[in-house]
């Protein structure tokens, strides 16, 4: 790939905030590059981010370090978020869930399911599919330390599911927000129950704005999901796809952003994030315990948000010399 100095169209994004933990705040450095103009949701392009770890998988009940639940949650919704149009539109789109409400304890509390999604192996999602999840959730170590107050769930209607806790749960939608609680496919869990189940199939198992398409112990490689439930309300994605390239240490991820071979560079130390704001070219935001190097032309991710949702993300092209 060329060096910055002479690539003349450089991918600048916007990145919906994520309903997840926040932590930390951007400074100047975040503020946008003159000159932009937005393209059509699916106009193309491909970000490459490099990561401090290679994901161990795809199963986002399993995704325990920051690279995993990076990678699982393009693929794999949770059920609860809030979405914005890109370049921060003041008007929110639910998630999975359209509606909630809990019952005058909070230990009942009822989610209205979005209508007319289906997972990219052509699963409908319905009440049955979040079942299957609630089940996994219910039975399972990694389910129970999650939501160790769940101990049922139903479903009234094809679209209303209700989860019955022990002990009243003000924040529990904040909790279903949690990228480890991402919904599965029921096909892609064996059993398809869901009763202490195991994810059997990574590809195809989302209903989110990307797919898998390479896993390797280089990284991993996810494309554009045409049928997305989000592009025909304006939340993207344009980007064609994300390539997220491991690189185990810090100096190695700053190497790569000033040469130009990645666009964002995860975890950089204190050093190297001295060094990366030393460069004109270069901004550090800090958020989530982490500062992530970026070229100037990378507009609009989240610092606030510990693990980014690409789920909004728009193409423009940028001139630079």
């Amino acid at each position: 790939m060329p060096g910055r100095g002479t690539r003349r169209a450089l991918i600048a994004i916007a990145v919906a905030a994520a309903s997840l933990a926040a932590g930390g705040c951007a400074g100047d450095d975040q503020s946008p590059v003159e000159g932009g103009t937005a393209g059509a949701s699916g106009a193309g392009g491909v970000l490459t981010w490099a990561l401090a770890d290679r994901p161990a998988g795809l199963d986002p009940l399993l995704a325990t370090s920051r690279s995993d639940q990076l990678v699982t949650r393009q693929v794999h919704e949770p059920l609860v978020e809030d979405l914005a149009p890109p370049f921060g539109a003041a008007r929110r789109v639910p998630g999975l869930a359209a509606s909630s409400g809990p019952d005058a304890g909070f230990t009942i509390w009822r989610f209205g399911l979005r209508q007319g999604v289906r997972f990219q192996d052509g699963t409908p999602f319905n009440a049955g599919a979040v079942l299957a999840n609630a089940e996994r959730w219910r039975t399972t170590t990694a389910g129970r330390e999650l939501l160790p107050d769940l101990f049922a769930a139903d479903a009234p209607r094809p679209d209303l599911v209700r989860f019955f806790l022990d002990r009243p749960d003000p924040d529990f939608p904040d909790r279903l927000a949690d990228p480890r609680l991402g919904i599965v496919s029921p096909r892609a869990l064996q059993p398809h129950s869901g009763t202490g189940a195991r994810m059997a199939r990574e590809v195809r198992s989302g209903s989110g704005p990307f797919e898998l398409r390479e896993s390797d112990a280089g990284g991993a490689l996810v494309a554009r999901n045409l049928t997305w439930w989000g592009t025909e309300r304006g939340l993207g994605p344009a980007l064609d796809q994300v390539e997220f390239r491991v690189s185990t240490g810090a100096d190695g991820r700053l190497a790569l952003l000033e040469a130009g071979d990645v666009q964002v560079a995860e975890a950089l130390g204190p050093a190297e994030a001295r060094d990366a704001r030393r460069d004109p070219l270069l901004a550090v935001l800090r958020g989530g315990g982490n500062s992530l190097g970026l070229e100037r032309s990378v507009r609009g991710i989240d610092s606030a948000s510990e693990i980014p949702s690409l789920s909004g993300v728009w193409v423009a092209r940028v001139g630079r010399g």
